[in-house]
């Protein structure tokens, strides 16, 4: 059975041949396809061909953060593609130049200069670039529950999925242990997460490895493939401590938590930290393909002076570039990061009741719009369940939520919920009624 067939509607009788076409020329690219063909998005919702409304817990790819069909995203697509869409990207325009001076206002010092790219990987890819060139090193250190793209340097900076049959990744990759105090590898004697020790013991592998080239560290400050593992306070500091003490740079992924969706404008605010680069890409765009490298004036200088190469096709586009200014026009002016709190503390409060209700909910953990939800077997043994996951996914849909779940390599799944910023009380207390029915209909009928 191909993956269309097993992924749409039993009642799809496929008249018109959609799925035909799926099957005959489309390539898989990932988890199966959602069994529904979507004609249409507006604000929390998407419909299907069918009619169907389905509430989106996703944002999109986690990335529409004011919701689908904003007007106000609408109108400036519409008045900029009749302007001014593409240009060769040695030229610059004004909206290019407008959203990098915002962009370094809204960021502590000596965060000042930015380049305006595509997509989180192409983002992720250049700070890599940059760093490399910059240190004169070659070695990258991340997480073991990372995502940080597909391309080349950002595939390799990448351990929670992908990296099997493609061959060697650029040498002096390394990983370290992700700091999951829901499943401590490293304890106090009283049993909580002892995450100074595991910090300890992470570096000593990797100055044991090391040729002597170690040139960054690039993490996610909320990780969300990983399963939504918020590194607890302190974590990152000592992180960007033992970077120093090495000559690296820190390099913070925000491509999901930027731009106010853990409630702060962007998440290492909590942290008291300031990366040496930051990248930004998903929520910067509001659904469209927008990213940003910010870094100071000292490393650009550097990098320039070293002959950074980073010419790309899309680099620097007037299109989206004034889209991510709108975007920040509406996050400045309706005051989202203190929505994204407010909403978030909703949410929240509306999943820990679930996890009181449900057993089969072991943890409930994140920070503001970007929240996990993760599904156990037993909560002593915190054995997971691949078919629970799924099979709660399946049902949300069937009920009218799309939920993404993450597979944590046997480990079960854990939900990634993040709702547009732009998202009602209500439709958040609906998502969470659906979800509540789902998990208890397919924990009864798979456990009893």
């Amino acid at each position: 059975m191909s993956l269309a067939e097993s992924s749409r509607p039993r009642s799809d009788a496929d008249a018109d041949g959609f799925w035909s076409d799926v099957d005959r020329h489309l390539v898989r690219y990932g988890a199966r396809f959602t069994p529904e063909i979507i004609v249409r998005a507006e604000g929390s919702w998407v419909e299907t061909e069918g009619g169907r409304r389905l509430l989106d817990f996703t944002s999109g790819q986690m990335s529409s953060i004011l919701g689908h069909a904003h007007p106000e995203i609408v109108a400036t697509v519409q008045r900029q593609v009749a302007t001014l869409d593409h240009l060769f990207s040695g030229m610059l325009s004004r909206p290019v130049v407008d959203l990098a001076h915002r962009l370094a206002d809204s960021l502590p010092d000596p965060l000042e200069k930015v380049l305006l790219l595509t997509t989180g990987a192409e983002s992720n890819e250049a700070a890599i670039r940059m760093a490399k060139l910059v240190t004169g090193r070659h070695e990258i250190v991340s997480f073991a529950g990372s995502w940080h793209g597909m391309t080349a340097a950002a595939a390799g900076a990448t351990y929670s999925s992908g990296r099997k049959g493609y061959g060697p990744t650029a040498p002096g990759n390394f990983a370290i242990p992700t700091p999951n105090a829901y499943r401590p590898d490293f304890t106090t004697p009283d049993g909580a997460f002892d995450w100074r020790k595991q910090l300890d013991h992470a570096f000593a592998l990797v100055d044991a490895q090391s040729v002597g080239s170690l040139a960054a560290c690039i993490v996610e400050p909320i990780l969300s493939s990983g399963g939504i593992i918020e590194p607890p306070p302190g974590y990152l500091a000592a992180l960007q401590q033992k970077c120093r003490e090495r000559g690296m740079l820190l390099i913070l992924d925000e491509a999901q938590t930027g731009m106010c969706r853990t409630g702060t404008w962007y998440a290492f605010e909590r942290d008291g930290v300031v990366p040496d680069i930051l990248t930004l890409s998903k929520t910067l765009g509001a659904g469209l393909p927008l990213a940003a490298v910010v870094t100071s004036a000292e490393i650009e200088e550097e990098a320039a002076d070293r002959g950074f190469l980073f010419f790309t096709t899309h680099v620097s586009d007037p299109l989206v570039a004034a889209v991510g200014n709108t975007v920040l026009d509406v996050l400045e002016r309706d005051r989202m990061d203190e929505r994204a709190r407010m909403l978030g503390d909703r949410l929240r409060a509306g999943l820990l009741e679930l996890q009181d209700q449900h057993a089969v909910v072991g943890d409930v953990r994140g920070r503001g719009l970007l929240q996990g939800v993760e599904l156990v077997l037993d909560r002593e043994t915190k054995e997971g369940s691949d078919e629970l996951g799924a099979g709660v996914t399946r049902r949300c849909l069937e009920l009218g939520l799309h939920m993404n779940v993450v597979q944590l390599r046997g480990m079960g799944g854990t939900f990634r919920i993040a709702p547009p910023l732009t998202s009602s009380e209500e439709e958040i207390d609906l998502g969470v009624e659906i979800l509540d029915r789902a998990i208890g209909e397919v924990s009864r009928e798979l456990l009893g």
